[in-house]
């Protein structure tokens, strides 16, 4: 179909499909996947992607695959971010995927990353001329924009995803103060310029995109759904101090049979979780909210 497109973001611990029909520059979004890959698992110490791992990337393409062909899609783009960035062997999983698939891959640097999410959350969320903080937890980097509803003020992309952090600092289960603490000294040194940014432009509203922020907002509304048609939703401050108490001291058993919290971050939401307490309270927010639009929605629409 010449107006159908699939787009597959590459990310560290998920790999996602997105494919979609444009009809007079209105994206309809006829199917989308989500495999949990763990590119990063053991956190890509040796700047490797391991050989399960890579295996498992490889499989989940191929799956991808299989669907964007039943959907006789015309046109399909790749992204990969921070694993595949940072990873040594990442040009040998990119000719794999080629190879296998037919598939090419792009990587994207943390400045491009940074503007397509910017692109797929003002789709969802209204910022109008209120200036915003967009956080995008992933598992391999963290991005931050300053922005409005027209432009970018400042953008930033950080190599602090969850599965880097919680291999560098969730030591034991549940989480020590002194690990905690850790992670506070960490995050004091790396945000520097993020604080020095938000004092500057002083903005009003926290957004999270995807992600960790999607944990939360199930956990706080059982019905809640990730709808392309409905991709906003407001988490209470006070609620999610709450949620976040309750996050940061539970264990492992505890948090699988937590509704709400899907298996791939039953672990990583600690430190996701430690890092949006850390950011709100860096700075007065008077709103957090989630969009559950992020960047493969940002490529869909930068496209039309």
């Amino acid at each position: 179909k010449m107006n159908s497109i699939a787009i597959i973001d590459l990310g560290t611990n998920t790999f996602h499909l997105l494919i979609a029909e444009i009809n007079e520059n209105r994206p309809k979004v006829i199917f989308q996947e989500t495999i949990a890959v763990k590119l990063g698992e053991g956190g890509m110490r040796d700047g490797m992607i391991n050989d399960l791992a890579f295996d498992r990337g490889v499989s989940a393409i191929k799956q991808f695959k299989t669907s964007i062909d039943h959907h006789g899609v015309f046109q399909i783009k790749a992204f990969a971010t921070s694993a595949l960035r940072s990873a040594s062997n990442s040009e040998n999983f990119i000719k794999k995927i080629v190879t296998e698939t037919g598939i090419k891959i792009e990587i994207i640097d943390g400045n491009r990353e940074a503007e397509l999410i910017f692109y797929g959350v003002r789709a969802a969320i209204n910022m109008k001329d209120q200036t915003s903080l967009i956080m995008d937890i992933g598992g391999g980097s963290v991005e931050f924009i300053i922005c409005d509803q027209d432009q970018i003020f400042w953008e930033k992309s950080f190599d602090i995803g969850s599965a880097r952090l919680m291999d560098q600092f969730h030591k034991s289960d549940p989480i020590s103060e002194s690990n905690i603490t850790e992670l506070q000294y960490f995050l004091n040194s790396v945000l520097t310029d993020l604080k020095t940014q938000l004092d500057s432009f002083k903005p009003k509203q926290l957004i999270g995109s995807a992600g960790a922020f999607e944990t939360f907002a199930s956990m706080l509304n059982p019905d809640f759904i990730i709808q392309f048609e409905k991709p906003e939703f407001t988490i209470d401050l006070d609620q999610f101090e709450k949620i976040s108490k309750f996050i940061i001291g539970s264990n492992h058993e505890e948090r699988a049979v937590t509704a709400g919290i899907p298996t791939v971050r039953v672990d990583m939401i600690i430190v996701a979780t430690l890092l949006t307490r850390y950011v709100l309270n860096l700075h007065e927010f008077k709103t957090l909210k989630l969009s559950t639009h992020s960047l493969k929605e940002g490529i869909l629409f930068e496209m039309i």
